[in-house]
């Protein structure tokens, strides 16, 4: 399964990961995106968002108005959401100018510590 993860991590512990995966060749299974903060992660991932990406997952590359008609919701608030999403780098544009998700599942991956 093509799997995205979603994860709050600092930036050393994002570059570590990085730098680890480079010199052995080997990266962690499947795609990950940090957040700096959960507060963050939820600001990019709101409601709307999440049912973007339900919509868009495993259908591979879609219209923003084809999106727009599968969440019955109107194109310009479809059009800003979805580009949030790009500028995340959650979701891909196409050549064509068309978007995709391309993963099958999302795991978010985050804990609560008490202060």
């Amino acid at each position: 399964m093509n799997t995205l993860t979603l994860e709050v991590t600092s930036l050393a512990d994002g570059l570590a990961a990085f730098r680890q995966a480079w010199s052995s060749g080997k990266a962690e299974d499947g795609a990950r995106i940090g957040f700096a903060t959960p507060e963050l992660l939820w600001k990019v991932l709101t409601a709307k968002r999440w049912e973007l990406l339900r919509t868009m997952t495993g259908q591979g590359p879609l219209a923003l108005r084809e999106v727009a008609r599968r969440v019955e919701r109107d194109v310009k608030a479809v059009h800003a959401d979805v580009h949030a999403l790009v500028d995340a780098g959650i979701v891909r544009r196409t050549t064509d100018g068309k978007f995709e998700f391309p993963y099958d599942a999302v795991h978010v991956d985050f804990m609560l510590k008490a202060a």
